[in-house]
């Protein structure tokens, strides 16, 4: 298959520039893969469309502050991303600066913050900070929280808040699993009520989940690669949920990709790592029975997961619905529901 199966005109005014009013007011298309049926929601309806015995999977990674503007030893200007903490002192970032820092040179970040870089592995640089506190309090104190590209103002008092999971837990990603931004407290506690089973997972988000994929056929494309862990509470919860005849949700495609990842040897088992999963077209999903996920980018990998999952024709209509109807996109968009179409 070739990357131009998978894209579409988006007109730039529906990109969401802002979280909705509050968190379950978005709207929410559903689409079932097997009738190939399209029906227009809104997300407050959601637990009238799951059953009793049915299984929300979460993703309860927390999006880290891991933005940091400064300037290098010798006086330039230098950003730098942090794509993954290593330990309490060194992590993994992308870095912009007029000339690539090389090893061992300093760079100096706001409020006195002072990092050495140590390697560069990769399109990253290993950076070693220098401070005796432990790097996640530091970004917590002194970062930005790092928006996706396509939202165009500085963050601030409600990003804060609303770029982030109400159960968010585990610090480690630089990118929310946006389509549990929908669900407030409110909204777990009718579900509780419902009877309808939850559980965790966790992906840290990185930020190649926002790059387009650049290859001519997709065969050729390589993933980046991010940290996950399978709980064997989840496991369990899962092969209860089954027994029953429940249906399990993945909230988000980066729940799925952890389930999926946790099933490559044939089935499901608890454990953590690293996934490097791509899904598209032909992939033979082993857990997921129904998928929670916001609208994607054109030309990316999200978009070839649910084209997957749902079937490229009825992605290609359901997004072509969306488009006519006025669905916001991408992060603080509105969400789909989708069930699988070879259930």
């Amino acid at each position: 298959m070739r990357t131009d199966d998978f894209n579409f005109d988006l007109p730039q005014e529906l990109v969401a520039q802002f979280p909705a009013p509050e968190r379950c007011a978005s709207r929410l298309l559903r689409l079932d893969g097997g009738t190939d049926e399209l029906r227009d929601a809104w997300f407050r309806d959601l637990p009238g469309m799951l059953a009793r015995e049915d299984l929300l999977v979460f993703n309860d990674t927390r999006v880290i502050k891991a933005r940091l503007t400064g300037h290098k030893g010798s006086g330039g200007k230098v950003e730098a991303l942090i794509e993954r903490v290593l330990g309490p002192h060194e992590a993994l970032a992308q870095v912009r600066a007029s000339k690539s820092p090389k090893a061992g040179q300093k760079l100096m970040f706001a409020d006195g913050i002072e990092a050495e870089m140590l390697e560069r592995q990769g399109d990253m640089f290993r950076l070693r900070f220098l401070d005796e506190t432990p790097l996640l309090d530091l970004l917590e104190r002194h970062g930005a929280l790092p928006l996706p590209p396509y939202i165009q103002h500085n963050p601030d008092e409600i990003d804060e808040e609303r770029y982030q999971t109400v159960y968010a837990r585990e610090p480690g990603a630089v990118a929310a699993p946006t389509a549990g931004l929908h669900f407030d407290q409110a909204m777990l506690a009718e579900l509780a009520a419902h009877g309808i089973g939850t559980a965790h997972v966790t992906l840290h988000v990185g930020a190649g989940t926002f790059q387009p994929v650049r290859v001519e056929h997709i065969a050729e494309h390589r993933m980046h690669s991010e940290r996950y862990e399978v709980p064997q509470a989840t496991v369990d919860a899962i092969l209860a949920a089954r027994r029953t005849g429940g249906r399990i949700t993945a909230v988000g495609t980066t729940a799925l990709r952890a389930l999926e990842s946790a099933a490559r040897g044939g089935s499901l088992a608890a454990g953590s790592g690293e996934t490097d999963i791509f899904i598209a077209p032909g992939y033979r999903f082993r857990v997921v029975d129904r998928l929670l996920t916001n609208f994607h980018l054109p030309k990316s990998t999200l978009l070839m997961l649910v084209s997957a999952f749902a079937g490229m024709d009825n992605i290609r209509r359901a997004y072509a619905h969306a488009v006519a109807e006025r669905y916001r996109f991408f992060s603080y968009g509105d969400a789909m529901l989708i069930e699988r179409k070879d259930r």
